[in-house]
């Protein structure tokens, strides 16, 4: 049976190249206002402006125009949106949205099996009796969490059902916290630091992401609810220095340093 001979064609972004910078700032910040915002307050030329000047960084063979392909430029629009809303924390009034039919979590529910590595807990700084290791930072962790004097109880996020939506570019997905950490920073056992605690070894961006919603959003969103507490988020990213970054920001919110999130 004969078979039709079908035309190749070879697809490719080089016309880019050509775009000038005006148009790609027009573009994207029209993008930036089609899903983000309403309308154009006058202000968001100049911040996308900024943004492409200071913060858009292109390697081997790549070049600016390559930010307008439809997921990039999604991307390029979440940075910008979350660095405006982490740049207005104390005027911003975001509030998280709970789940109508599980609003909290408890480790009193944790139940599951697993063949993993696992670390063996203390009793008196955690109620769940094993941390699941996804790597060997985590069992570091857990020793340092154990032997800190400041830490009241921590707890692996397995099991737990907490999750973090967030916006890599035009997909919605949802990002797992590592650990769960509540510390005395000085004003008592009865009002304690939660730590959302992460760890990370090669910062790529879908982990920039998903630090920068945390900062941006879910804090900000659940310290605004007023009814659980207070809380921040500590990113490790260097397994040596685990010890000296969690002192670090319990250390600084005992003295005021570390400026607290909008309640």
């Amino acid at each position: 049976m004969p078979v039709p001979a079908i035309a190749r064609a070879r697809c490719n972004v080089q016309h880019l190249k050509t775009e000038r910078a005006s148009t790609i700032l027009f573009k994207l910040t029209t993008r930036l206002i089609e899903t983000k915002y309403r309308d154009d307050n006058g202000q968001l030329k100049r911040i996308v402006r900024q943004w492409l000047d200071n913060h858009l960084v292109c390697v081997g063979d790549t070049y600016p125009a390559l930010i307008l392909m439809r997921e990039r430029s999604d991307e390029a629009c979440n940075r910008i949106v979350n660095a405006i809303n982490a740049s207005e924390l104390q005027s911003a009034q975001i509030q998280a949205l709970l789940d109508p039919y599980n609003p909290t979590g408890s480790t009193a529910h944790v139940n599951f099996n697993t063949s993993k590595d696992t670390w063996k807990t203390d009793p008196q700084k955690s109620h769940l009796n094993l941390v699941v290791t996804d790597s060997d930072w985590e069992a570091q962790f857990a020793r340092a969490a154990e032997t800190h004097p400041a830490v009241l109880a921590y707890a692996k996020n397995q099991g737990l059902g907490l999750e973090i939506p967030y916006l890599p570019g035009s997909d919605q997905r949802r990002y797992l916290p590592d650990l769960l950490l509540k510390a005395d920073d000085g004003r008592g056992p009865d009002d304690p630091l939660n730590l959302i605690v992460e760890i990370k070894g090669y910062r790529g961006e879908d982990t920039k992401v998903m630090a920068d919603t945390m900062r941006a959003y879910w804090i900000p969103g659940v310290n605004n609810l007023k009814k659980f507490g207070r809380w921040a988020f500590l990113e490790i990213t260097q397994p040596f220095a685990m010890d000296s970054d969690l002192e670090a920001i319990i250390a600084q919110k005992i003295t005021g340093t570390l400026a607290e999130s909008p309640v």
